[in-house]
């Protein structure tokens, strides 16, 4: 084998990275611990916010000492293997949309007394009324108006293709009503492009029906102020030119007395004064201003007020203590203390003030402090932009396509923007304008970049930039980057959002259910690895290795990634780990086959890698050009799913392949003398004589396939799948106990009151508090069904747990329970995530096509493969649908989806290892029996076929037999793909073959 120094290197390397990797994981563990026991209280409770406290108090304190480097916990969370919402919980947000922001847009901010005052009236009323906010605005402003038409409110340039004057208010409030919509769609969408950027978390993000409501759960999140910016901010990207200061200092100079009464009220008085107190004072015209500000820095500095204390500011005159001249400097900037800003705001925004500055000139802080490293002191920037044409900023956010993080020349984190072609032909005239003034001044013009009306970087323009990209350098962390590139990808939000609830959940997955799962998959693969030994003998024990080296790599490598693992993430991991097994038990099948040959044991083990790399390649692209187009096109737990599996190919085909040859030539490196085989008395033979007909029964599998795909498909279109919250929504509820409820269990206990119906339970800020979401009567919206909902969950947690429902909270005790709140919640996989699907599963059909067309010369292979492919999904449903007619019930959810994408990835690998098999056989040249072909050669890998199905459907059945009732829609689904991909390969894809060339060979004869 050649470059084995390098595969040794390559695996030492991997191996280190996961280990140091993974170690931020156990640690990181050990502290969830900690944290939990911290926040148990009597009767153990879990206070989940108390949990939280407890991590964010530790977040910037070192918790992990590494050979001597310390790593905050932090540190240790962005390096660990994090978990998804199914897995682990996080923070649950409930965001409100402004409705208000967006009535004042369309009417371009009107400033008609009679429609602030209405505005003013609805947000009272809003506060004591469950009525839409428009409606309020609608009832108070006919209220006050003596004319109470609207229409009039509304019309402007912008708004002339919604409104016009002659429309009725009850026209007008359709179009608000739905343009309020609209934002709310739109911000649904934007946001959940902002929070999953990667796909891997799996948030769950569902609109709150009736309201202008969302509601987000973020998985983790122990670090919830960043959660809260990101969620938060508009995104409202705009470019300003900044003002020179000889625009706006006289002006400033006359608002001098209002500020320094200000401050003497407030007895404060932060920055340098002492130098130029006397300087500011003296400086009466415009060309004094300049003078001043072209003087270096070290003219301008000195801490006057210091040395005079707060006792001394009635000594100074107004003119010499103006804070805006805290602390001049050249080239425009105005940098002050953090602790005076709050005043000078308050006087900035009040109106004689603005009407003393020029209206071509507003004032913009900065977004975020510089430290002074020698005394600590925080200060921010203030500076003066030139308003445009109808007080717009001179471009936008909107023409941005591209945003990411990036690292400067310096070594800074900033973000690098790029235009639309709009974007370009507007930022290469501001650019070109900001340099003219550069070359004609002293001076150099400068251009703002602000985002939600403060200042990220102001950067000074030497030149034209012609190509349409641009840089904000805000002194960022690598996070805070990421973050804003990712806002600003995701695009701006039509109105303001505000945060009106916040909880801790706990996963949707619950500890039991978790922990069956677990020892039920470790279960499936002890018996593996045993039969592996049993079957392969030595070859056995290597291909365990490099299983176990897949497992492992890939864990670390998601940890790298700063990846979480999801149930669909896990359901990828089962995908890998059986291509992995079956690329060493194609390997092995090869090997054995030139041992009978006669073939010296070295040489056997050289030809069987040879061969079966081929068929290996192929098995893998299939399935890696699959997930390439998922994470491309798809959405949610699609991309997620894809993300994992990318990673499991790459790192199964190299653990199998190549770890294991290196292995196992050391374990032979004395050739026959090495005594290394991969029989056992059991396998010696087992399977080695097979000759069975199978195109001869290839009608029968069509008859018996197109029985149940049809009954299947009618169950389903008469009695409908049961779909889950994930598609359908549902109603929720928050539901009060004394003592610790297990999530699982109560989710289990209510199936039947809510008929099998999709079913969602997790603690909800404590472990005695849970929040139950279903989509039991979802398509009723009528008041009887919201009543027979809430009765049902009644009766079902009274059933269960013998206590008795109480509608005040407050006498809840040990034989009493409560529900404190409820609320209609939209699908977590919304439409256009469906269509994603859509799309992603289109465009993978394609692509299997024509690969399979190039690797095969033959479009009836494509076309057989696709049948097969899509024989399989359909087959899978239709198991469900079947089920349900011996109530057996399983939901249609996220989970569902995992598994349907690991039995596509399954079947598309078995298909195309029995395709290669086919296309070897016919290259011999041996028959011209086509049919006779492919009976010998699916016979010649239905050893490998049965081995690499066995091995799979272990870990599966050992899951759905003992992983739980909660995980048992998964298996189930696994359980049947995997059964059924098997199936197709031999039974649907190689006579679909068959029966194409015969039908083309009739046709030519």
């Amino acid at each position: 084998m050649r470059n084995k120094g390098a595969v040794i290197l390559l695996t030492l390397v991997i191996t280190a990275l996961c280990v140091y990797y993974l170690s931020f994981t156990f640690v990181s563990r050990n502290i969830q611990q900690d944290a939990i026991s911290y926040a148990t209280e009597q009767n153990d409770v879990i206070n989940l916010s108390k949990k939280q406290a407890y991590l964010d108090s530790i977040w910037n304190i070192p918790v992990y000492n590494l050979f001597g480097a310390e790593f905050t916990y932090k540190e240790v969370k962005d390096n660990e293997l994090s978990l998804g919402l199914d897995l682990q919980g996080g923070m649950h947000v409930t965001l409100e949309v402004s409705p208000v922001d967006i009535i004042k847009g369309l009417s371009g901010n009107n400033t008609d007394p009679q429609f602030i005052e209405a505005m003013r009236l609805a947000r009272e009323r809003q506060k004591d009324s469950q009525e839409r906010f428009s409606s309020l605005f609608r009832t108070a402003y006919e209220e006050i108006a003596s004319d109470d038409r609207l229409a009039p409110l509304f019309v402007t340039a912008a708004n002339r293709e919604r409104f016009s004057v002659d429309m009725s208010n009850d026209e007008v409030m359709d179009v608000i009503d739905r343009e309020i919509e609209d934002a709310i769609d739109r911000s649904f969408i934007i946001l959940r492009t902002r929070i999953d950027q990667f796909g891997t978390s799996q948030p769950n993000i569902q609109r709150l029906q009736g309201t202008g409501r969302i509601q987000i759960e973020i998985p983790g999140a122990e670090n919830p102020e960043r959660i809260r910016k990101l969620l938060q901010g508009v995104a409202k990207l705009e470019f300003w030119e900044v003002a020179n200061p000889e625009e706006y200092l006289t002006s400033l100079i006359s608002i001098n007395e209002m500020l320094v009464e200000e401050m003497k009220k407030e007895k404060t008085l932060g920055g340098d004064l002492e130098t130029n107190l006397n300087q500011v004072a003296a400086a009466d015209t415009q060309e004094d201003l300049s003078d001043l500000l072209s003087a270096d820095d070290d003219s301008l500095s000195g801490n006057a007020a210091d040395s005079l204390g707060t006792d001394g500011l009635d000594s100074l005159t107004n003119t010499e203590i103006s804070p805006l001249f805290s602390l001049l400097r050249s080239q425009n900037e105005l940098i002050y203390e953090v602790k005076d800003t709050s005043v000078i705001g308050e006087i900035l925004r009040k109106d004689e003030v603005k009407s003393m500055l020029p209206r071509n000139v507003k004032p913009v802080w900065e977004v975020k402090p510089n430290i002074d490293e020698e005394t600590g002191t925080e200060y921010l920037t203030l500076y003066f932009v030139r308003v445009g044409r109808g007080g717009k900023a001179q471009l936008t956010g909107e023409v941005i396509t591209d945003a990411r993080q990036d690292i400067d020349e310096r070594g800074r984190a900033v973000v690098t923007m790029q235009m639309n072609a709009v974007g370009t032909k507007g930022w290469r005239n501001m650019t070109e304008k900001a340099a003219a003034k550069a070359t004609a001044t002293s001076l150099s013009d400068r251009i703002a970049i602000v985002l939600d009306n403060n200042v990220y970087s102001a950067p000074y323009v030497e030149e034209p930039i012609p190509n349409g990209s641009s840089r904000i350098s805000g002194n960022f962390t690598v996070e805070e980057a990421k973050d804003l590139a990712n806002i600003l990808k995701a695009g701006s939000l039509p109105a303001p959002t505000r945060i009106v609830e916040e909880a801790i959940v706990g996963p949707t997955l619950g500890k039991i259910a978790q922990r069956q799962g677990i020892v039920s998959i470790i279960s499936g693969l002890g018996i593996v690895v045993l039969f592996m030994i049993a079957y392969y003998a030595r070859g056995g024990f290597v291909a365990n290795i490099a299983l176990v080296f897949n497992v492992f790599f890939i864990l670390g490598i998601l940890a790298q990634f700063n990846a979480a693992l999801t149930l669909p993430g896990i359901a990828g991991i089962v995908l890998t780990i059986g291509m992995s097994i079956d690329a060493n038990v194609l390997i092995f099948e090869r090997i054995r086959e030139e041992l009978r040959n006669g073939v010296r044991l070295r040489e056997a083990i050289t030809m069987g890698y040879q061969k079966a790399f081929s068929s290996i390649v192929d098995a893998n692209l299939t399935t890696l050009l699959t997930a390439a187009i998922l994470y491309i096109l798809g959405q949610g737990p699609i991309k997620g799913f894809a993300i994992t599996l990318m990673i499991g190919i790459f790192c199964s085909f190299f653990s199998a392949v190549y770890i294991t040859r290196v292995i196992i030539e050391w374990m032979t490196r004395k050739g026959d003398e090495s005594h290394v085989s991969f029989n056992t008395p059991f396998s010696k033979n087992l399977l080695s004589n097979i000759n069975i007909d199978f195109m001869s029964r290839r009608k029968k599998a069509y008859v018996f396939s197109a029985i149940v795909i049809v009954i299947g498909i009618t169950l389903a279109a008469v009695q409908g799948l049961n779909l889950g919250v994930d598609f359908k929504g549902g109603r929720s509820y928050v539901v009060n106990f004394s003592q610790p409820v297990v999530a699982t269990d109560l989710k289990l206990a209510l199936g039947e009151s809510f008929e099998g119906r999709g079913t969602e339970v997790k603690n909800y800020g404590g472990n005695n508090i849970v929040k139950v979401t279903t989509s039991y009567k979802v398509d009723d919206e009528s008041d009887s069904a919201d009543d027979e909902v809430k009765n049902a969950l009644v009766s079902g947690i009274e059933s269960y747990t013998g206590l008795e429902y109480v509608a005040d909270a407050a006498t809840i005790d040990d034989q009493h329970f409560t529900i404190s709140g409820s609320s209609k919640v939209g699908a977590t996989i919304a439409d256009d995530i469906v269509t994603a699907s859509w799309e992603a599963g289109i465009v993978s059909i394609i692509v299997i096509f024509l690969y399979i067309l190039i690797r095969f010369r033959k479009w009836q292979f494509s076309t057989g493969a696709i049948l097969a492919l899509l024989h399989d999904t359909a087959f899978v449903f239709s198991a469900f649908a079947i089920a349900s007619i011996f109530g057996i019930t399983f939901e249609i959810d996220q989970v569902f989806v995992a598994a349907l994408l690991t039995v596509i990835g399954y079947s598309i690998n078995d298909t195309v290892i029995v395709f290669d098999r086919i296309r070897e056989f016919l290259g011999l040249g041996t028959s011209t029996d086509n049919v006779k072909i492919f009976n010998s050669a699916i016979n010649s890998t239905l050893n490998r076929t049965l081995i690499t199905s066995f091995t799979t459907l272990v870990v599966v059945l050992i899951l759905f037999i003992f992983g739980g009732e909660v995980l048992r829609g998964f298996s189930f689904a696994l359980l049947v793909g995997i059964l059924v991909g098997t199936y197709s390969s031999v039974f649907i894809a190689s006579p679909v073959v068959i029966d194409l060339e015969t039908k083309r060979n009739v046709k030519k004869g």
